[in-house]
């Protein structure tokens, strides 16, 4: 790439030639002075200049690497790229972690910078590394273009999938799918022997930091939910056929519950599936509403009524895609038994609130750090917004240990805490941001997106009422059974 010096920059500053310098990177803004969206005067009032300050007080760095890049016509001098270095066979087992991420307080957990843990070993700090960085180059940088597109285009999820990352998630506590992910990396080149609820934790956490509750309901939302089902109450014969091709990103499988006239009232379902006169399959006749990824999935993992009313008449079914509302189904594909799938799907909503509560707090701790770098580097007054008494006290008014005194049933309730930690969070970050906080892309992009979603949170898996209600009755009935006199 051309060098050039300041000075040949600095005759360039005119509306019909315009050139500026961010980062020692010299560009030609002639042709984008009309279409910047703060109009091309704050474009002309920086040309011929080094304009870096000027640039990160109002840009993501994001800017540079996409819009701005066409316009890269070459370096400052003295900024030219360095030689490449000699390639080191560095291991994961060299990398020092002690000090891991951007050390932004509060927006790592403690164990990061190396606070003492019983549950986190080096296997779980290499899926930590590899899972970050997976994040920051393919997840993070594309997530704007993908949420105005509503869609992760196809390769980038079998990229997600390639990596072994969907298998990571299906196998949550259970271990590692080995006879079902062959050929899949382990997160990490770590041990799949050693693979726990741990890891899975790790590994869901680390994708929150894209920032894009879209990107993660695209990817894990119905997956997350649909295939656990498959892989702990069905057949052998019935794993083989929908659990490889779902891990290596080639199928997609959801869960499907809900209808238009039941929510949480899962024991109501009014889709039915009768057996055919031969015996071999389900005749399923219904309608399903509000289905994660549904537009997308090839299997669906439904309820239905097999017999009579109530909880004890409801059985799951996977039902490959097909047209219409009355499908014709083998009977192979129940999973479990039938009239028991209630228990089934009871057994599925706890991992479903632990996984929301995952990306909930990550989403949270976004909220905070994206906060307190603006914050870092905002002025107003002539003071940094960070140095505000007012700014500060954001982070003190919220007392998490009010809402775990609330009671039992701890998933339900971690699940309330987490969202709705989340939703504070968010609120208080549109504040810092100020305008740029509901203005799409730019320095408040993922605090933007969070805010939009927060509600996609706090509702699915029970929302915060339900939650709420659910812990104090377990409490309750738990407390009558250990002999409590109440």
């Amino acid at each position: 790439m051309k060098t050039y010096t300041l000075k040949d920059v600095e005759a360039h500053n005119s509306k019909t030639d315009a050139w500026i310098v961010i980062e020692g990177g010299v560009y030609d803004v002639s042709s984008f002075l009309d279409d910047h969206p703060g109009g091309k005067q704050i474009l002309l009032k920086s040309a011929g200049k080094d304009s870096t300050e000027a640039f990160h007080k109002f840009h993501a760095p994001s800017v540079l690497s996409k819009t701005a890049a066409p316009m890269k016509i070459g370096v400052l001098e003295g900024h030219e790229a360095p030689p490449a270095p000699e390639e080191v066979n560095e291991t994961e087992d060299d990398e020092d972690t002690t000090y891991f991420g951007d050390l932004v307080p509060f927006g790592d957990p403690f164990w990061y910078q190396d606070f003492a843990s019983p549950y986190y070993k080096p296997s779980h700090r290499k899926v930590r590394s590899a899972v970050r960085a997976f994040t920051d180059k393919y997840l993070t940088p594309n997530a704007f273009e993908w949420d105005e597109k509503k869609a992760i285009p196809e390769e980038d999820y079998k990229r997600v999938a390639q990596a072994g990352l969907l298998a990571g998630i299906a196998a949550g506590a259970t271990g590692w799918l080995d006879e079902y992910a062959k050929g899949l990396p382990v997160p990490g080149n770590i041990d799949p022997k050693e693979w726990d609820s741990f890891h899975n934790f790790v590994l869901v956490d680390e994708l929150c930091r894209c920032g894009s509750g879209g990107i993660l309901y695209g990817l894990i939302g119905g997956f997350g939910i649909g295939l656990p089902p498959v892989i702990h109450f069905g057949s052998d014969e019935l794993k083989k056929r929908v659990v490889p091709p779902c891990l290596a990103g080639e199928k997609r499988i959801c869960l499907a519950i809900t209808e238009p006239g039941a929510g949480s009232d899962v024991a109501n379902l009014a889709t039915t599936a009768v057996k055919s006169e031969d015996g071999k399959h389900y005749i399923v006749n219904g309608e399903k509403k509000w289905i994660t990824n549904g537009v997308y999935s090839d299997y669906f993992v439904t309820a239905a009524r097999t017999g009579g009313k109530g909880m004890g008449g409801l059985s799951l079914l996977v039902i490959p895609r097909t047209e219409g509302v009355t499908v014709k189904v083998p009977v192979e594909n129940l999973l479990g038994k039938e009239n028991k799938g209630f228990q089934l799907i009871m057994a599925n909503f706890n991992p479903e609130r632990i996984g929301i509560a995952i990306q909930a707090n990550r989403f949270a701790r976004v909220c905070y750090e994206e906060s307190l770098v603006y914050a870092s580097k905002r002025k107003t007054f002539g003071v940094l917004l960070r140095d505000h008494p007012v700014i500060r006290n954001k982070s003190t008014q919220y007392d998490p240990e009010t809402l775990m005194m609330r009671g039992g049933g701890p998933i339900a309730l971690l699940k309330a805490n987490a969202t709705e930690t989340f939703e504070f969070c968010a609120k208080e970050a549109t504040q810092i941001f100020g305008g740029l906080a509901y203005s799409r892309g730019g320095q408040g992009e993922k605090v933007e997106r969070l805010y939009r979603e927060v509600r996609a949170y706090t509702i699915p898996g029970g929302s915060s009422e339900i939650m709420l209600d659910l812990g104090i009755r377990q409490s309750i009935k738990i407390a009558e059974i250990m002999g409590a006199k109440l």
